[in-house]
């Protein structure tokens, strides 16, 4: 039985394009300052959020889980 369905969360998105340039990230001199920046980006980006859209059904991120817990547990058991 699938369980297909879209969903968006209006928290969950990122906006690539106002990601901190590296310059920005290179001004950073301190844990405050830092933070504070983080405080700064995540405000300006809640003030016009893209919502995250699942598009797989639970059944198939659940069948993905389970070929990864598999090939892991393989590796890990040294199984082939």
């Amino acid at each position: 039985m699938s369980t297909a369905k879209t969903t968006t969360h209006p928290a969950a998105s990122l906006d690539e394009t106002k990601c901190l340039t590296s310059q920005q990230r290179l001004d950073d001199t301190s844990v405050g300052q830092l933070e504070a920046d983080i405080c700064t980006f995540i405000h300006l980006h809640n003030q016009n959020p893209k919502p995250f859209k699942w598009t797989k059904s639970a059944d198939q991120i659940l069948a993905s889980v389970k070929r990864f817990c598999h090939k892991t547990q393989q590796t890990l058991c040294g199984e082939h």
